[in-house]
């Protein structure tokens, strides 16, 4: 079975236990600490290591997370480890943050410019992507400054990417003159 299938069952039966219990915003919140610690190089070898029982992975998992984490997620991170699964534990807290957006409605939106954007710019991009039925009802905005785009911007919707740069027109131009069979090539 794909990490991805793997991942997307056990987040939705966490989804489905926080949204009964009335934990979804604890349990996400708890799955962005996880990420955000499971970024670390030794936690990272320690998930993945066949030889570190699983006793020894749940006695790691108590000292990092008992004063982090609710009851309900240390809970669900026990049978994950139990079930000999923690090498999906990343994939399953990313999918279960995937799985939330989409449940609460979330599209996240990165802009690329070559100058920081006002707030104001950043409220009426907004406006304009609610308006259109490119996104979800609700939008994270996330700003990346790049000047090698030169001008102009380049907007990552989910899975579409819209390149208005000026380093990507230039480099188009530059394609359709190499391309030109009228002129010839000396």
């Amino acid at each position: 079975m794909s990490v991805k299938r793997i991942a997307s069952r056990y987040a939705k039966s966490i989804i489905d236990l926080a949204t009964e219990r009335g934990e979804l915003e604890t349990i996400l919140s708890d799955m962005k600490v996880f990420n955000k610690i499971a970024e670390n190089r030794d936690v990272k070898m320690l998930l993945k290591s066949p030889i570190v029982s699983v006793d020894k992975k749940k006695g790691v998992f108590n000292a990092l997370f008992e004063e982090r984490l609710s009851k309900t997620t240390q809970t669900f991170f026990d049978i994950v480890l139990r079930k000999g699964r923690e090498s999906y534990l990343q994939a399953i807290a990313d999918e279960f943050i995937l799985q939330y957006k989409v449940l609460k409605g979330i599209s996240d939106v990165k802009i690329t410019t070559a100058a920081p954007l006002t707030e104001e710019v950043l409220s009426k991009i907004k406006q304009s992507l609610l308006s259109s039925e490119v996104t979800a009802q609700n939008v994270e905005l996330e700003t990346v400054v790049d000047p090698d785009i030169i001008g102009g911007f380049i907007l990552e919707v989910e899975d579409k990417l819209y390149d208005d740069s000026v380093a990507h027109r230039l480099d188009q131009m530059k394609k359709n003159f190499s391309d030109n069979q009228f002129v010839s090539k000396i």
